[in-house]
């Protein structure tokens, strides 16, 4: 939050100059302090979301990965000369604490193509799958694992 503050400082001024940035120095720490006063926020909080941000970098970098293989994957199923695709719906548990875990890795399944989540209902996912070769290694998917660490 307060690199944050002071960004937006440099940002609304234009230019960049000594004062503007001792200036902006001083307002960011006053309104971080007002924020860990009055909204809940701490520096362990601070720390905690810098550190998190980075795994959750790697996150995003693995589901484009992902992304981009399962297009090619389902570009080749649809070109291949086999005759019948056979779509099927999984079934299987997560052990994800948090409701925006499990919605990370609802989202996740979804966003990779050939997959959609049909329904989650607790920790029971439903997942329809174009085909049965995309069903496999589900619920112990690298998506998990990195949300795991991201829930810790």
């Amino acid at each position: 939050m307060l690199v944050a503050f002071f960004l937006l400082w440099v940002i609304f001024n234009g230019s960049f100059t000594l004062e503007i940035a001792i200036f902006g120095i001083v307002i960011s720490l006053a309104l971080f302090a007002f924020t860990c006063r009055f909204m809940d926020f701490s520096i362990q909080k601070e720390i905690r979301i810098y550190r998190k941000s980075f795994l959750f970098f790697r996150y995003v970098f693995l589901l484009v990965r992902e992304i981009v293989k399962a297009n090619f994957g389902v570009i080749h199923m649809i070109l291949s000369q086999r005759e019948e695709i056979q779509p099927m719906l999984v079934t299987f548990h997560s052990d994800l604490k948090t409701a925006t875990g499990k919605a990370l890795l609802a989202n996740a399944i979804t966003l990779t193509p050939g997959t959609i989540t049909v329904s989650l209902e607790k920790d029971l996912y439903t997942v329809h799958c174009l085909d049965e070769s995309l069903a496999e290694g589900m619920n112990d998917s690298e998506f998990v694992g990195y949300i795991r660490k991201l829930e810790e």
